[in-house]
C-alpha cells in the first residue's frame, strides 16, 4: 500500500517537526544536520564511507562529522575490511540512534508526548527562547487532532 501526499497532510505527521527537531537535539546534544542525516542513513541501513559522503552533501560542511558521529556511538561498524573480500568496512546507526529516531516518530505521530518534567534539558524556563518552547509544547500536548 503506498501513502499518498494527503495521506501524510491527514495525518498532520510535520506539524510539529521543528518542535520535535529541536527537542531531540537539544536533549541529545547533536546538530540538526547531522540528526537529519542519521535519519537518511537509518533509512539506508547499510552503508560505507563513500555514502555517508554522498549523504552529506545536502548538509553544510562539516569537516569532523563523521569522526564525531563515530566516537559518540551514532554510527557502528557492521562489518569490517578484511582487504580479501571486503574492499569497504561498512556502517549501519547504532541502537542508541534507532531509538532515538523512533522515539521522533513516536511523537510527531502523536502515540508519544515530548517530556515537560523539570530535569528535561528542553524545557526549563531559562531564557525567553525556551519559554516559546516550553508554550509551543504545551499546545502540542494540548492538540486533539495530532
Amino acid at each position: 500500500m503506498r501513502i499518498s501526499a494527503k495521506d501524510l497532510r491527514d495525518r498532520q505527521i510535520f506539524k510539529y517537526y521543528r518542535l520535535v527537531r529541536k527537542w531531540a537535539c537539544k536533549t541529545y546534544d547533536i546538530k540538526d544536520a547531522d540528526l537529519e542525516l542519521l535519519i537518511y542513513l537509518d533509512c539506508k541501513q547499510f552503508f560505507t564511507r563513500n555514502g555517508f559522503i554522498d549523504g552529506s552533501y545536502t548538509y553544510s560542511w562539516d569537516k569532523h562529522r563523521w569522526n564525531r558521529l563515530r566516537d559518540e556511538g551514532w554510527i557502528d561498524v557492521f562489518k569490517n575490511r578484511n582487504r580479501t573480500t571486503s574492499k569497504y568496512s561498512v556502517y549501519k546507526v547504532s541502537t542508541k540512534c534507532k531509538h532515538l529516531i523512533s522515539r521522533i516518530y513516536r511523537i510527531l505521530l502523536g502515540e508519544e508526548d515530548l517530556p515537560t518534567y523539570n530535569k528535561s534539558k528542553f524545557y526549563k524556563n531559562k531564557t525567553y527562547t525556551d519559554k516559546v518552547y516550553n508554550k509551543a509544547i504545551d499546545d502540542m500536548i494540548k492538540d486533539n487532532e495530532r
